[in-house]
């Protein structure tokens, strides 16, 4: 890769780890699905009108709009409201490694090979760590919250699959727009009518939370990571999400001196050695059979 993509990496890195801190700052304000509205409203909007739709059938783009936009980020913003750290967060949602991996086994066929499984396992292995940290009391929610959002950006990668090669910008943009109404239905039903209101009226640091995350994580990030997959093997690109929760940690820690302990750091240390070991261990072991 050339500096000049590896710096693109870590940036894109340092916005999705530092959106977790976003995400804390703009749920204190804004009910969690009407952040999220607000949030992919500004992802979409107006830049739908400048950005003709993705060549592909309108259902897979709907469909990934309610995979990422409703379930994926209104899960995880509910699950930080409810006092889910930000930084663990950010650790937890790399999880979506495994799930893709099985996800792909199941609807396409793409058989994990021994190297994926065992760093499965081992990532798994620290979800469950931190789990019986937080097994008790009202902190099981949360956990269980990110968990499922976890499933869902796997799911929406599964459906991303199916796309087949698209303006990834323009993918991103009216999946977006998808997802507005069904999460302002569902905020409406579930938050009240009072949630609206902190639509029309969001707080300076709701509405700054809100655009950094439409317009660095969403619209920056995810175009940004589509175009380095395009020209590089993802076994060159992929392990720069790893640092994603080590900005997130990093972050969390400064923005709001968050509490962590020692299992808690354990469990991420095996979900990172696992994530880690799907993404180059194929390469370690092959290289160790070239060794003998």
């Amino acid at each position: 890769m050339s500096f000049r993509d590896v710096f693109a990496a870590l940036m894109i890195a340092v916005v999705w780890g530092v959106g977790f801190v976003a995400m804390k700052i703009g749920v204190r304000d804004v009910p969690p699905l009407m952040f999220s509205t607000l949030r992919f409203t500004l992802a979409a909007l107006p830049a739908a009108f400048f950005i003709a739709a993705p060549k592909t059938r309108p259902l897979i783009v709907f469909s990934y709009g309610i995979a990422i936009g409703v379930m994926q980020f209104g899960l995880v913003f509910s699950a930080i409201k409810l006092g889910m750290p930000a930084g663990l967060t950010s650790l937890l949602m790399q999880s979506q490694v495994f799930f893709t991996i099985l996800f792909a086994w199941i609807a396409m066929g793409e058989r994990p090979g021994l190297v994926q499984i065992a760093g499965g396992l081992v990532a798994m292995a620290g979800v469950v760590v931190i789990a019986t940290v937080r097994a008790g009391g009202a902190t099981l929610v949360p956990f269980l919250l990110v968990m499922c959002a976890a499933m869902s950006w796997s799911l929406g990668n599964i459906i991303g699959k199916f796309a087949g090669r698209v303006d990834m910008v323009g993918f991103t943009i009216w999946s977006s727009l998808a997802a507005i109404i069904p999460l302002f239905v569902l905020s409406i039903l579930i938050e009240g009518r009072d949630a609206a209101w902190t639509l029309i009226h969001p707080g300076w640091s709701s509405f700054l939370a809100a655009g950094f995350l439409a317009w660095g994580a969403t619209l920056f990030g995810y175009s940004m990571w589509a175009n380095l997959l395009s020209r590089y093997p993802a076994a060159i690109v992929a392990p720069f999400s790893l640092l994603v929760p080590v900005f997130g940690f990093l972050s969390a820690s400064v923005a709001f001196d968050e509490p962590t302990s020692a299992r808690e750091i354990a469990g991420g240390l095996l979900v990172l050695a696992g994530l880690a070991w799907i993404v180059f261990g194929g390469k370690a072991v092959a290289r160790f059979h070239r060794a003998r």
